[in-house]
């Protein structure tokens, strides 16, 4: 390879990679300085070689094709306000022209059309959203109901919200479909299920607090006479039923020797009028006596198991302001003389024991009273009745019965309502009659006993058997009980009307309180002997499922109605409804009974 030439001779052999340096002499040797960058290379340079006037002529050709003459009428395009260009329409408004559209145009036009049809869309949704949405909304949306709960957010007594399935909140959603309605035993109308439980979830738990409906009772029921305690963990649900223990406790349990169970519905489900009903094994069997299982309704104005509040109320109902109002059922000249013979023979003799309505008829105004009132200012006579579906026994002769009663106050004479034709129908001679025990010196009873399915007992054959009672609230109406899921007997209101034998001017009407369910198992001597001898201990009451119907245009739910509210009233006075302690009213619990205007000045 020859060497290199030129100023680029010694830089070798990076001479053919360089471009070759322009020096201040260089610039300073052409006319135009700037030209000397576009000089030809020396030897060994990658451009041919350039003489000066070929430099000059070529960055004079530049120049010209980019400069422009002074005079912009030589530049060769129109620069007149007078010379029109192909896009002046776009950007030069004609205002003739535009005038003449605006003023003579229409908007009748497709285009037009389309417009108006997007902005008439538009505001329209807008209007919809903002406006219309939240009107339908307000209207058409359906208001909570609270279902017997009356605190905040409609819980119940003790702060729960029951879950709500559908528009059958009350319903459990195992019950099956062909068990919504049924048909009435009076006159054979449709009716429709306001309240179940299967009971099919199993372990649950009925302490306070733990289920929306339920409420396991942790006390002694003192006013039987009952052996045992009544325990929360007695009760709870195991293969599909609700599983009601007794069992002897070793050590005694609170110093008694047997622990049962009891649960209610008191101040979260009550019902006024329809059907209640169970499907029941009983417990035990027939071979052993002594057992006493209940299911039944109470009104809402007095909790079983808590005397104060029973003190007045139990088993009272009436609307009547007499003597029948008063304590032990007369004056103080002891007039009417009924109520002083042929009573109760432990009693000497005497009708009642009982200390008056508390919240009678003649109740003066201004005391403390539930309500409501009616026209004249006077009060509604209220109370806490009882309807027993059924107590269960086993007889002597080893034969299980049921007796389904209702419990009453004040007394007819002798206990004698009035069994007539009329007012009485039993369905079955051979298997239900009259029970001959009509009462005492602190109830009246209206029973029928009835003989029980002798196979449907947990420790005996293990089937059930439907029990039940419908009946319709008032003067004018009646209780039909069910056995074995068939009509057993039924008493209509005339039964227990007035009685001049003891001054009664006013009946007792079937209870127009509203009532709360009871499921209980426990043992008393109070009830009947007791076979200790044979007795198996733990006994179950296993209940397969409980419901309640009512008529289709007779929904009537809820523990504080408006027309018998009773929410105030045992807010009020909540310690005689919560402390199972307080016996009484007065002596206990410490309060005064209202002025009844027939003893009392009235202010």
């Amino acid at each position: 390879m020859a060497a290199p030439t030129g100023r680029f001779a010694g830089s070798a052999p990076y001479a053919r990679n360089v471009s070759p340096a322009v020096s201040t002499t260089d610039l300073l040797e052409h006319e135009k300085p700037h030209a000397a960058l576009l000089s030809p290379a020396t030897a060994g340079s990658l451009l041919p070689p350039m003489s000066p006037d070929s430099r000059r002529g070529s960055v004079s050709t530049l120049a010209d094709k980019y400069s422009l003459a002074p005079d912009p009428r030589q530049w060769g395009s129109g620069i007149s306000l007078q010379d029109r260009e192909a896009d002046d329409d776009l950007h030069n408004p004609d205002p003739r022209r535009d005038h003449r559209i605006d003023r003579g145009g229409t908007i009748c036009t497709g285009r037009g059309i389309l417009n108006l049809g997007c902005l008439f869309i538009l505001s329209s949704g807008l209007l919809m959203l903002f406006a219309g949405y939240p009107i339908l909304s307000y209207f058409l949306t359906k208001q909570p109901v609270t279902l017997g709960g009356y605190n905040l957010g409609g819980i119940n007594a003790t702060g729960q919200v029951p879950e709500m399935i559908g528009n059958f909140g009350l319903i459990d959603p195992t019950t099956p479909k062909e068990a919504y309605t049924r048909l009435s035993l009076e006159d054979g109308s449709e009716w429709d299920l306001v309240f179940s439980d299967e009971f099919n979830t199993a372990g649950r738990s009925f302490y306070p607090g733990d289920d929306p409906y339920w409420e396991a009772s942790d006390l002694h029921y003192w006013g039987t006479n009952n052996l045992e305690w009544y325990d929360p963990s007695a009760l709870t649900t195991v293969d599909g039923n609700l599983r009601v223990s007794l069992s002897k406790s070793t050590p005694k349990y609170h110093e008694l020797d047997y622990m049962g169970g009891m649960m209610s519905t008191w101040n979260k489900f009550c019902f006024t009028g329809g059907y209640f009903e169970a499907n029941v094994s009983l417990p035990g069997s027939t071979k052993a006596f002594g057992l006493w299982p209940a299911i039944w309704a109470m009104g809402n104005l007095g909790r079983a198991g808590y005397g104060a509040s029973l003190d007045g109320t139990w088993p009272y109902t009436y609307d009547t302001c007499d003597v029948g109002t008063l304590g032990n059922q007369s004056f103080t000249d002891t007039t009417p003389p009924g109520a002083h013979r042929d009573g109760d023979p432990s009693k000497n003799g005497e009708l009642s024991y009982l200390p008056g309505q508390r919240l009678s008829a003649c109740t003066c105004k201004g005391e403390s009273h539930p309500g409501p009132k009616r026209a004249d200012g006077t009060f509604v006579g209220r109370a806490a009745p009882e309807i027993d579906m059924f107590e269960a026994q086993v007889s002597g002769d080893y034969i299980g019965h049921v007796s389904q009663s209702g419990q009453w106050a004040p007394f007819n004479y002798h206990y004698e309502w009035f069994n007539t034709t009329e007012n009485i129908k039993i369905y079955n001679a051979s298997v239900t009659k009259l029970n001959e025990y009509t009462g005492g010196a602190y109830q009246q009873s209206t029973s029928g006993l009835a003989s029980t399915n002798q196979e449907c007992y947990s420790a005996g054959g293990g089937c059930f058997s439907v029990y039940g009672f419908e009946y319709k609230p008032g003067y004018d109406g009646y209780i039909t009980w069910v056995n074995d899921g068939q009509p057993s007997w039924t008493i209509r209101g005339a039964g227990m009307g007035p009685d001049p034998r003891v001054e009664l001017t006013g009946g007792r009407p079937v209870p127009v309180e509203p009532m709360y369910l009871i499921v209980n198992l426990g043992i008393s001597p109070n009830f009947g002997a007791i076979d200790w001898e044979n007795l198996i201990f733990p006994a179950y009451m296993l209940v397969d499922w409980i419901r309640v119907y009512q008529p289709k245009d007779a929904h009537s739910i809820g523990c504080d109605p408006p027309d018998f509210p009773t929410r105030e009233y045992i807010n009020t006075f909540i310690e005689a409804y919560t402390n199972p302690n307080l016996t009484t009213w007065v002596d206990d619990y410490g309060q005064v009974n209202p002025k009844n205007r027939l003893v009392d000045k009235c202010d």
